[in-house]
């Protein structure tokens, strides 16, 4: 399947053949340029690792909410300090996935 992209957009479409307008901005299909094998290869695993951080953002976000949960349940010191620690972790690495992901998308890397 061939990987074609919008020269006006950025828009990537999946197919033998470009459509016949851009679905993002109507640009006609003489707009649209093919990717090279390498090229392709590139989008093709930009969106396995944009699907892959955006997994581990929803992972994140239950280890944050379980945190919160046992912070509030407050039965002993050590379990409170712990999920502190887990809390500082997941918002720091949330903070660190989120921008990374605006990185990519300012790269064209979201594909």
């Amino acid at each position: 399947m061939a990987l074609w992209k919008c020269q006006v957009c950025g828009y990537i479409h999946e197919g033998p053949e470009p459509p016949e307008k851009c679905p993002k901005c109507g640009a006609p299909k003489e707009k649209f340029k093919q990717l090279s094998d390498q090229e392709a290869e590139l989008v093709l695993r930009s969106r396995k690792t944009n699907y892959l951080h955006m997994k581990a953002l929803n992972i994140l976000r239950e280890l944050l909410e379980v945190a919160e949960e046992i912070i509030k349940d407050n039965l002993d010191p050590g379990c409170v300090k712990i999920a502190n620690e887990e809390k500082e972790f997941a918002i720091t690495t949330i903070q660190k996935i989120m921008a990374e992901l605006e990185t990519h998308m300012k790269k064209g890397k979201w594909g």
